[in-house]
């Protein structure tokens, strides 16, 4: 998962896409709320049409505001990364303060400073959570113990190749025993009929009862030529 800073735009789009953002940001915000304070201020009966103008006539100046801050925040945020020469939570930080305290110069010093306090502390939060949200997004999962030996994996001092310390013993002698013999009794069900198994079966027992039958028949006896 990318950081903020590698998953953004780069710099000359970045304030184009911000601009619009905000601008989106602000103007579906500003409509829902002044939707709901329109329908609150309106009479019993016009409380739909008082809640659509209120929002006609202060969302587009919402989102204008919100266009103009992301704006400067993405001019700052492009200027600091020009002269730093790096990617990192600071030029955010310091461009939100830059953007706090410019927008309120027409206020005076005091106020431009609190501003930008302000919006220093603000992005300094925001992209405190990005980060440790980051961290939780890419901390390793914890698998639960295996208990089969792991192939090709050197064994323990003390432990028996592939045994793990705090791994019950198994024992593969006899699993490779009770998995042989099943499959050499499908293997010669199965296979014996189909590539001459059976066939070899049926000649060696063909072969014994001839030789039962020739062990039947004894030789006979030479034959005399006394006179009795």
């Amino acid at each position: 998962m990318g950081t903020p800073e590698t998953s953004r735009e780069p710099c000359p789009d970045r304030i184009l896409d911000d601009v619009g953002g905000a601008f989106g940001m602000g103007a579906v915000g500003g409509s829902a709320f002044h939707f709901l304070k329109g329908i609150y201020n309106s009479p019993k009966g016009e409380r739909l049409i008082g809640g659509t103008q209120a929002v006609r006539m202060n969302a587009p100046r919402i989102g204008g505001s919100f266009a103009v801050w992301g704006g400067l925040f993405s001019t700052f945020d492009c200027t600091m990364v020009y002269l730093r020469q790096k990617e990192d939570p600071w030029n955010s930080i310091i461009a939100g303060a830059a953007t706090g305290g410019f927008l309120q110069m027409r206020q005076g010093l005091g106020a431009a400073s609190r501003s930008a306090m302000f919006g220093g502390v603000l992005l300094a939060l925001i992209e405190g959570a990005g980060i440790m949200l980051n961290k939780v997004m890419s901390a390793p999962q914890n698998f639960p113990p295996m208990d089969e030996p792991l192939p090709n994996v050197p064994g323990v001092p003390g432990y028996p190749p592939g045994q793990l310390p705090g791994q019950a013993p198994v024992r593969i002698d006899g699993m490779m025993t009770e998995s042989s013999a099943p499959s050499s009794s499908s293997s010669t069900s199965w296979f014996g009929g189909l590539f001459g198994g059976g066939k070899k079966e049926e000649t060696s027992s063909s072969g014994g009862s001839k030789t039962q039958v020739l062990e039947s028949f004894d030789a006979p006896s030479p034959p005399t030529f006394e006179y009795k």
